[in-house]
């Protein structure tokens, strides 16, 4: 396990280094979006419209953020489960993304695009919503504002600390860790 420090854009070959456990601090932009945004965004490619971003070398954050308290950029900005965008997810790869940011398990079908892709999954603590806001610099809604905390935002982050939980090799660090959990 190893540690990096890892700036947006990602690319293809950041992404394939990354191994389950590898700490990182992330810096640059992501962008948050929950499962409704996600909706929206895989319906709009399907009847030929644009994403309301870039996605090639993004990474979506998936986070419904409470509102900001006076004085401050974002309110508390916990991870949400990402089995609620693994129907995106795969499509969303295939537009340019390379990384997620959330916490829980995937299906089959995201690890399977992961690795055809070169996407890394990373791992937020959850709980840790009011820590993690103090990575998040500025934070804009750029789409979908009627869908309140789960609009699509642009989000500087600094040093936002991680874990790589999914590789682009088929790498789980919660099936590994079950494994060792039952080995004892």
């Amino acid at each position: 396990m190893a540690e990096y420090k890892v700036k947006t854009p990602l690319t293809a070959e950041v992404a394939r280094k990354l191994k389950i456990g590898d700490k990182v601090l992330l810096s640059g932009v992501i962008y948050g979006a929950r499962d409704a945004a996600h909706k929206r965004m895989v319906e709009a490619v399907a009847k030929g419209e644009k994403l309301p971003f870039d996605a090639e070398g993004s990474v979506i954050y998936y986070v419904g953020p409470s509102p900001a308290r006076p004085g401050k950029v974002i309110g508390a900005a916990g991870p949400t489960t990402a089995y609620r965008m693994d129907a995106y997810a795969p499509k969303m790869m295939e537009l340019g993304m390379r990384g997620m940011i959330a916490k829980g398990k995937r299906n089959d079908a995201v690890k399977d695009a992961m690795k055809k892709h070169g996407v890394v999954y990373f791992g937020a603590t959850g709980g840790a919503g009011a820590l993690i806001n103090r990575s998040i610099k500025k934070a804009e809604v750029v789409a979908y504002d009627d869908l309140g905390p789960e609009a699509l935002r642009r989000m500087e982050v600094e040093g936002f600390p991680l874990v790589v939980v999914g590789d682009s090799e088929g790498g789980d660090l919660y099936a590994e860790g079950r494994k060792q959990w039952e080995g004892k």
